[in-house]
């Protein structure tokens, strides 16, 4: 009897305990939670200041070469930020590919013109809370995560477009 009460409690505890207290990364942001200074190294351009990005919308995609999903969405990532020139977010990639080479080549053959970063140390992977791949993270003009969706997604779809709107508070556009 006594076990089943303890488990009774364990059940309650876990069913109110919020999603954002079991991290799953050493140094991940929680959601609502504000990213910290980083120097990102550029794998398409040169390195750059997470803090660079304040000011506006931002949507991190953290990827590598050797993942095939990723692979996948990168080529909705850029329809999705050639779509207006008056586009409100910015957009980035992150590898976390242990070998430059590998993700530089991925790039090239993809033609991306999005600016694209190396991780190093496994810095922005955990901070982001890249616990698989691929992952793409909305973060607010004051660098406060605003969300996490893991998994590959049309990015330049309709339902991409209003959850991306839904997400920083715009007004959906028509296609």
């Amino acid at each position: 009897m006594r076990l089943r009460q303890c488990l009774a409690v364990l059940a309650v505890c876990f069913a109110v305990v919020p999603p954002t207290a079991f991290a799953t990364t050493p140094g991940e942001i929680p959601i609502g939670g504000t990213l910290r200074g980083a120097t990102l190294q550029g794998l398409n351009g040169p390195l750059r200041s997470l803090s660079a990005y304040r000011g506006r919308p931002l949507i991190i995609n953290v990827w590598a070469s050797w993942c095939g999903p990723c692979k996948q969405e990168m080529a909705s990532l850029e329809r999705l930020a050639w779509r207006d020139q008056q586009q409100y977010f910015a957009i980035i990639g992150i590898s976390t590919d242990d070998y430059a080479d590998r993700a530089k080549d991925l790039l090239n053959m993809t033609n991306a013109t999005i600016s694209h970063f190396i991780d190093h140390d496994l810095l922005m992977e955990n901070m982001l809370g890249a616990s698989q791949l691929p992952l793409t993270v909305f973060v607010d003009a004051d660098g406060r995560v605003l969300g996490r969706i893991y998994g590959a997604r049309q990015w330049d779809s309709a339902d991409a477009l209003h959850l991306i709107d839904a997400t920083f508070h715009k007004t959906h556009r028509p296609q």
